[in-house]
């Protein structure tokens, strides 16, 4: 199947509406019917502001990058973005196409 790889990078302590913008884009996104994501902390990570932030033994409380990953077909692609340019959300993205599919096929 083809579809398309969308990724987000959001802050790790980043809120939208009062809950975590991770957990935030993952159940809006099942909300409307996608049927998978997934949230990924980074060891370490700098953004267009150009601050470098990492875990270290003595921080643990280090805003961390975290990737939040879909597989989506264009359709879904196309009502998640909708429904976040609606949202008004600043936020960065990555979309490319991909192949995926299930095993056994």
């Amino acid at each position: 199947m083809q579809g398309i790889f969308l990724k987000f990078y959001v802050s790790e302590y980043r809120e939208h509406n009062g809950i975590l913008l991770f957990e935030w884009l993952l159940e809006r996104a099942k909300k409307i019917g996608i049927h998978g994501g997934t949230a990924v902390r980074a060891v370490a990570g700098f953004g267009r502001h150009g601050i470098l932030y990492e875990e270290t033994f003595l921080e643990l409380a280090a805003d961390l990058p975290v990737e939040v990953s879909f597989v989506l077909s264009e359709d879904e692609t196309r009502r998640f973005m909708d429904l976040l340019q609606a949202e008004n959300i600043d936020l960065f993205y990555v979309k490319f196409p991909v192949e995926y599919g299930f095993l056994p096929e």
